[in-house]
């Protein structure tokens, strides 16, 4: 059993699984069901004997019409048992398909459920790594493979064995002689087979992984459809789409050539015919009856079937175990953060300290304003040869409780990057940061967060109700409580002009609102949790002056009694902060109230001295 991985998050009574391989997690996932594999087996057994003893049953009734004196009521007992015999295969056969698809669902659910909880508890930083459109391909896409994986995968492939095993045992109670070309064409039957499945596996690693990029790429463009069109690059992004699908095709067309030189189809045919010309043979020499003749080329014939099928049946296994691999890959992956179950948990008063605090994105990362000003494009901050990139560097300062501290600076100096330390998104590289004289490493994650808003200027809003929007960290939070947070946010008309109000859907992303209007949600959103420390960052950049002004009113309000930090530029925010920090390349280089700045400081003066 793989150990645990750190997670910001966990599910409660979660169960653990094998995480050393995929066949191992699958099968681990199987376990839980036991008595489903053990009904589907069986009852694949009994529809398999009953449906091969249904050939023995028919060649005693040749004999039967061959022995002298044979009467109508032998017949017809013969007559029903065969049927009976039938019916007995087609309610196994019921009961087969029932148990194999019963385990296909709950593999599936269980498995997605258990990726999605692995990537709530993923950190921000992992998450900043990952491409949107190749998570959602697994998520999705891998997950339902598990599902066809067992029906119609590993039924067929259940089939195929028992279909080979019982025909066999049944031609050797006619007569062990008629082994001779089953055991021949069983024998060739693994040598290709084999051959087969090792062509094949890398084929259905490169399709699923093929797939991930198309998707990832298709998700990124669509996504980012208004710089693609503003940037007039169409035309690029098609051609880049036709070369990730043109390589999902060539492994799909691959996949299809093996497949079409598949060789134990050729073999079984040779070999039913080499097993009715040995069964003519051991009749003419009087060593069987006519109907032990039918009854072994009627069996010989079942082999057909887990023949013909192993190729489809091979191919959806190798399949759901490439997909088994690449959602493990997501759950395997390291995080940067633990949850610190046994960490502190308690009310917090709001006293934030930063002791010679250092900060740097690592390869790839993406996660901060900061990262993304200074690199141009927000593309990853790391050559081939890694170099963290330092946005903050040796920060020491305290902030007390109830204290309101503006942190002002050039674009990426680092302000934003500074605020998500303290609610520990990410982790500082070297110093500490604390909060009530304790390191944010050592408080219970979810008790740190729980008592910390964070309002931005690009506001994300679920696509669901306003109401479940604005009640998104109190969601046991009543209708009342969430209108009279709605008013102090200045949010209240403009919900109740909507004809559903409350109700009313923000869509995707809150593409339903204006910018002013998504801030406004944000803005209650933040009122309704009630925080004991307050981040707003550029807050109320896409508001009109007259609803900032009631806006702040009602900031300045709920900012009492709470630590508070503004990231602004606007002055009117700046003026009623207690102190003010400045930052320049990630260093604290001056701090005072506006009118000491003003007075002294240089870097303070170039921001603001034009509004005086």
């Amino acid at each position: 059993m793989m150990p645990m991985t750190n997670r910001e998050f966990r599910l409660e009574n979660e169960k653990q699984f094998d995480r050393t391989g995929p066949a191992r997690w699958i099968a681990s996932h199987l376990a839980q069901y036991a008595w489903l594999p053990a009904a589907a087996l069986l009852a694949a057994v009994i529809n398999n004997f009953a449906a091969s003893y249904i050939q023995v049953l028919i060649g005693r009734g040749f004999d039967l019409l061959n022995t002298p004196g044979w009467t109508t009521r032998s017949l017809a007992l013969l007559a029903l048992t065969i049927f009976l015999t039938a019916a007995t295969q087609a309610l196994f056969g019921l009961a087969r398909n029932s148990s194999f698809e019963f385990m296909a669902q709950r593999v599936e659910r269980d498995g997605r459920d258990e990726l999605y909880a692995s990537l709530l508890g993923k950190s921000q930083t992992f998450h900043n790594r990952q491409r949107i459109g190749d998570i959602m391909a697994r998520a999705t896409n891998d997950v339902r493979t598990l599902n066809v994986m067992f029906s119609p995968g590993l039924m067929l492939i259940t089939d195929s064995l028992v279909g080979l095993v019982v025909p066999i045992i049944l031609i050797y109670r006619i007569t062990p002689q008629l082994l001779l070309v089953p055991v021949i064409f069983v024998v060739l039957f693994i040598i290709t087979i084999r051959g087969y499945a090792r062509q094949l596996a890398p084929v259905s690693e490169g399709l699923r992984e093929s797939f991930g990029v198309m998707n990832a790429g298709l998700a990124e463009t669509v996504n980012g459809i208004e710089v693609v069109k503003g940037s007039a690059q169409e035309r690029r992004e098609g051609e880049k789409f036709i070369e990730n699908a043109s390589t999902y095709r060539d492994y799909a067309v691959r996949e299809g050539e093996i497949q079409a030189r598949y060789l134990p189809m050729l073999v079984f045919s040779v070999c039913w015919g080499l097993a009715f010309f040995h069964a003519m043979l051991l009749w003419q020499g009087g060593a069987l009856t006519l109907g032990q003749v039918v009854s072994y080329v009627g069996l010989f014939g079942f082999l057909r079937f887990p023949t013909f099928v192993s190729v489809f049946s091979f191919q959806l296994a190798q399949l759901g175990l490439a997909s088994a691999r690449r959602i493990l890959e997501l759950i395997n992956a390291e995080s940067d953060l633990d949850e610190n179950e046994a960490g502190v948990s308690r009310p917090i008063s709001g006293k934030v300290e930063f002791r010679k605090v250092s900060f740097g994105y690592d390869s790839g990362e993406q996660g901060s304003k900061e990262a993304e000003e200074q690199t141009g494009d927000g593309s990853p901050l790391h050559s081939p040869a890694p170099s963290p990139l330092h946005i903050l560097n040796d920060l020491t300062f305290t902030i007390n409780p109830g204290e309101t501290v503006a942190i002002v600076g050039q674009t990426g100096s680092g302000k934003s990057t500074l605020t998500r330390l303290i609610n520990r998104i990410f982790d500082a590289a070297g110093g500490q940061v604390l909060i009530d004289g304790i390191d944010v490493r050592d408080w219970n994650l979810e008790s740190l967060r729980s008592q910390i808003s964070t309002i931005e200027q690009d506001v994300f809003l679920f696509s669901r109700t306003i109401a479940e929007n604005i009640a998104f960290g109190v969601p046991d939070a009543t209708q009342a409580d969430i209108e009279e947070a709605a008013r102090e946010a200045q949010a209240h008309d403009f919900i109740m002009s909507f004809d559903k109000g409350y109700e009313t859907e923000a869509g995707e992303r809150g593409v339903a609102l204006s910018g002013g209007q998504r801030q406004r949600i944000a803005i209650a959103r933040a009122f309704l949790t009630n925080p004991r420390i307050l981040i707003l960052d550029d807050s109320t950049s896409a508001i009109d002056s007259a609803t900032e002004d009631r806006i702040q009113q009602a900031m300045y309000r709920i900012s009492r009694q709470r630590t508070t930090f503004l990231i602004t530029h606007r002055l009117s925010q700046i003026r009623w902060a207690d102190r003010i920090l400045v930052l320049k390349a990630g260093e604290i280089v001056d701090q005072g109230t506006h009118e000491e700045l003003l007075e002294k400081s240089p870097d303070y003066q170039r921001i603001f001295a034009r509004y005086e």
